[in-house]
């Protein structure tokens, strides 16, 4: 028995079928069930019911699958303890970054990131919080830059910045003709909106909840980036809430304007309660809050 059949157990009762644990994995179905059986075989006991619909931990199975993560998350402790003993974030960091803060963040984070820790090897994965977290569970990644809150017990957030909206118009929007802005009149079929499982979708809904503003229209328009927003928004199509950092460059044809009342999102830091690299991770944290680039407040 090894780390790498205790990884296989884990994976196997985290997806509940051989073919999704052999991809998460990185091997083959027929290899990760023959590691599975050999591993039965060794400990005496059978670890999975397996039907041909689905394969379920037997009362045994979860017994052995609690103690194999405890004793995964003390190997990854481990290895984080011995290399911090040599010098704190040195080597390998997965970080995940959601795609409404990544541009506009990383150019500026990752040159100072280099000149604080320079052994440091980021290694930044980009996606929608929902896909990130379930990484972060699986320990694919070490820690994520979302907006918070994130409401899971088995996760902590390091509060970082606060990071303020601006409403984003065409110059002839009558909205645009304030400023700054009134929050109440956004919503309807004008405003512009991400695709759902953004977390900014549902945010910019929120603004204009806590603004009085009407309900929005669903229309036809629900974009996958911020940049497809800002080009419908200079077209006369509608209007859309930017995030500070994606407004830090004038763009020919889009007024941008703050709001009244002011409305923001706060960005964390989000790792495992259990990970073992946690006092990096908050060292981490701060060699961010002391990055940020203008528009944003560092939250301390």
């Amino acid at each position: 028995m090894n780390l790498r059949d205790l990884a296989y157990l884990v994976a196997l009762a985290d997806c509940g079928h051989f073919g999704r644990a052999a991809e998460r994995c990185h091997v083959s179905q027929p290899t990760l069930s023959a590691q599975i059986r050999k591993l039965e075989a060794f400990l005496g006991i059978a670890l999975f019911e397996r039907t041909s619909r689905q394969v379920a931990l037997t009362p045994a199975g979860r017994v052995v699958v609690a103690r194999a993560r405890r004793v995964l998350e003390q190997a990854d402790a481990l290895v984080a303890e011995a290399r911090g003993l040599g010098e704190p974030l040195a080597g390998p960091l997965a970080l995940g970054v959601i795609p409404t803060l990544a541009p506009y963040l990383l150019p500026s984070l990752m040159p100072a990131l280099a000149a604080a820790h320079p052994r440091l090897e980021p290694i930044v994965h980009e996606d929608l919080t929902g896909p990130l977290l379930v990484l972060l569970r699986e320990r694919k990644l070490d820690a994520c830059l979302v907006a918070l809150p994130v409401e899971e017990p088995d996760l902590t957030a390091l509060p970082l910045f606060e990071e303020a909206f601006l409403l984003a118009a065409a110059e002839d929007d009558p909205l645009a003709a304030a400023n700054p802005a009134p929050l109440a009149g956004l919503g309807g079929d004008r405003l512009l909106l991400l695709t759902d499982g953004h977390c900014l979708r549902e945010q910019a809904l929120a603004a204009c909840r806590l603004g009085g503003a009407a309900a929005p229209a669903l229309g036809d328009f629900r974009a996958t980036s911020l940049e497809t927003l800002r080009q419908l928004a200079i077209a006369g199509r509608g209007h859309t809430l930017l995030p500070a950092l994606a407004c830090q460059r004038p763009t020919p044809g889009l007024a941008l304007r703050p709001l009244s009342p002011p409305a923001s999102r706060t960005i964390g830091l989000v790792h495992r309660g259990s990970a073992p690299r946690a006092g990096e991770l908050t060292l981490l944290a701060a060699t961010i809050r002391g990055a940020l680039p203008p528009g944003v407040t560092a939250i301390t």
